[in-house]
């Protein structure tokens, strides 16, 4: 069973490399819904990608905004970079990149190359600089040829890379995703997975919102979990929060295949072996095991 209190009191001690740290924050919204992200606190490392699982309601999208400072704690304690992002948000907007889940709503430019260059343009990057940016940013996502193209005409999938590339066309130090895969092909989510993957080993945090579950083994470091309502009910590694298959599912998240297939086998014979993350690790240990 993952120790909540021990997570409790590592996420409650500040570090200098702390870069998220979400502390008992209470919304509540003009329709009378409240969401109480309490329970634990939110920490968010340097360098750490980090997933935040819940089901539709608890408060994924809630707490994401109030680290970009789209909301301001009714109650609570939300800081990014040390400082209130919905106070201070001129003084840190330049290291955060952002994904919505609606990327229509930050598709800004009628062309491709135009949306992308825009906050370099906002900021009076020399025009040399935003063109070395912008083309750097459409390589990374594979998407040069979609350079002149009107981007409200591209699928969903291509608006989403858009949407990424202009995300990290500034080279932040925190990149914030909402469900980052929605729309991806395999072959697009592989090379997201990849590119993310990267970006942390670059030093940039990486927190999400994902109902991808069988991307969270090989999307993150740490992940939070979410009940309904918005209390963080539990966090751990993924190995440590997917061997937790019943409290998933009282939280009315699906755990991954491989998790609810070892799950069940503990059920039969409580010897069988703790939950793999990958179809790899999982052949191996049951190798071992009937072996």
């Amino acid at each position: 069973m993952i120790d909540t209190q021990h997570h409790a009191e590592h996420a409650g001690a500040p570090t200098a490399d702390e870069v998220v740290h979400v502390s008992c924050v209470r919304h509540s919204y003009e329709d009378g819904t409240s969401v109480h992200l309490c329970g634990l606190d939110f920490v968010a490392q340097k360098g750490q990608r980090v997933a935040v699982l819940g089901p539709n309601g608890a408060g994924k999208t809630t707490m994401l905004y109030h680290i970009l400072g789209l909301m301001k704690a009714q109650e609570g304690i939300v800081r990014v970079f040390g400082v209130d992002p919905s106070d201070e948000w001129p003084k840190i907007r330049q290291r955060i990149g952002v994904v919505l889940q609606n990327v229509d709503e930050q598709i800004l430019g009628p062309t491709v190359e135009d949306d992308v260059a825009f906050s370099p343009r906002q900021y009076g990057l020399p025009d040399d600089e935003v063109e070395r940016r912008v083309t750097s940013a459409l390589e990374l996502l594979g998407i040069e040829a979609l350079r002149g193209r009107v981007p409200h005409n591209l699928s969903g999938g291509e608006k989403r890379k858009v949407a990424l590339a202009g995300a990290l066309v500034m080279r932040p130090d925190l990149l914030v995703l909402d469900e980052p895969f929605e729309g991806l092909d395999p072959a697009s989510r592989h090379m997201a997975l990849d590119l993310v993957s990267g970006l942390a080993a670059g030093g940039v945090t990486v927190v999400m919102s994902t109902h991808d579950i069988d991307a969270v083994p090989e999307l993150a470091d740490f992940a939070y979990v979410l009940a309904p309502g918005g209390q963080i009910a539990f966090s751990g590694t993924p190995a440590e929060v997917f061997a937790e298959a019943d409290a998933l599912a009282r939280g009315n998240i699906r755990p991954p295949v491989l998790a609810e297939l070892f799950a069940e086998l503990r059920k039969a014979d409580p010897d069988a072996p703790p939950p793999a993350l990958s179809i790899e690790d999982a052949v191996e240990s049951l190798v071992r095991w009937r072996g």
